[in-house]
């Protein structure tokens, strides 16, 4: 049940040697919006984090999860140790009330040692993927996934692809206008689906921020024109061989591919949000004609429009074609 004023109540769990940027995350992504209620808390209200000498200080213990309606777990150092009973029991606890459980990163050990992965489909930095699955044989790990969705339990990759499933919990929580306002705070990709595979060391990390960041920006607010390398590289004042290997190492991925991924959420937003005819969204923002539209979708997200339409309409009570 939500509080007065419909604000959902998010409670993220500092373990012991806690990596900071995946603290962060949860930490921006629901302090930041008004729909959420976000609260902190530690074992001993004191944690280490895996920076040496640097600790973390909470205001609340674990008594916190008692009114969680979703509980997060960062990732942390010491995963190969499970964390401390009173940990476990308050994860159990709380799941047990109905918490939503969020793991980012290695805070997968921590749902697994709890018991709460058990025959359940997950995820984790692919490092310590085959860890997880050596030390819980029951869990159905999928170390090629950004992250996984399981309903009341959901579990992420390394460090960004947390930023990516804080997104996706916005998204099914408030709708695709919230979830695409705070990637433009953040200046990261609208959406990165669940299933697309996580970047090894064939791909550097993506960030939020950089030198492209602008470029980025500027982007997301113009996806009905066409984007050649050679007009992106001279707004970044770059040549075309730098631009490419700027955006990818600041993004992970290529310019054609992030841009695809920014022009499906958009069109994805405005199927959940607007009564636009589904022929007009792919040249709005810049799919192009309705049948290469189609054909996007049904390659990236298994659906066509009219289908994503129908699941996540907004009140207009009209049923769109395919």
């Amino acid at each position: 049940m939500q509080p007065d004023g419909g604000e959902r109540r998010v409670t993220v769990v500092i373990p012991d040697e806690v990596v900071l940027l995946d603290a962060a995350i949860p930490i921006d992504v629901f302090g930041s919006d008004p729909n959420y209620r976000l609260e902190v808390c530690a074992v001993s209200r004191t944690a280490a984090t895996s920076v040496p000498g640097l600790s973390c200080v909470t205001v609340a213990g674990l008594e916190a999860l008692r009114d969680a309606e979703t509980v997060v777990v960062p990732g942390y150092a010491s995963f190969a140790t499970p964390p401390p009973e009173p940990v476990l029991r308050a994860l159990r606890a709380a799941h047990g009330r109905g918490a939503r459980m969020l793991s980012i990163c290695t805070g997968a050990f921590a749902l697994a040692a709890a018991g709460l992965l058990s025959h359940r489909p997950a995820t984790t930095h692919w490092r310590a993927a085959p860890l997880l699955q050596s030390e819980y044989p029951d869990v159905e790990v999928h170390a090629d996934r950004l992250f996984v969705d399981d309903g009341d339990v959901l579990t992420s990759a390394g460090v960004t692809s947390g930023i990516d499933l804080c997104l996706h919990v916005v998204r099914k929580d408030i709708g695709a206008a919230a979830a695409n306002e705070r990637a433009r705070d953040l200046v990261a990709p609208p959406v990165r689906e669940g299933g697309q595979a996580q970047y090894t060391r064939q791909f550097a990390k993506q960030t939020s921020f950089g030198a492209l960041a602008e470029t980025r920006a500027w982007i997301l607010a113009n996806l009905d024109r066409r984007h050649s390398l050679e007009d992106l590289a001279k707004r970044s004042n770059l040549s075309r061989r730098s631009f490419i290997r700027r955006f990818r190492q600041e993004t992970g991925t290529s310019t054609h591919v992030w841009i695809t991924s920014a022009r499906l959420n958009q069109a994805r937003e405005l199927l959940e949000t607007t009564e636009l005819p589904i022929d007009q969204i792919g040249y709005r923002v810049g799919l192009g004609n309705p049948a290469n539209t189609r054909a996007l979708f049904k390659r990236h997200l298994g659906v066509s429009p009219g289908q994503y339409r129908h699941m996540f309409t907004i009140g207009n009570g009209r049923q769109q074609g395919s």
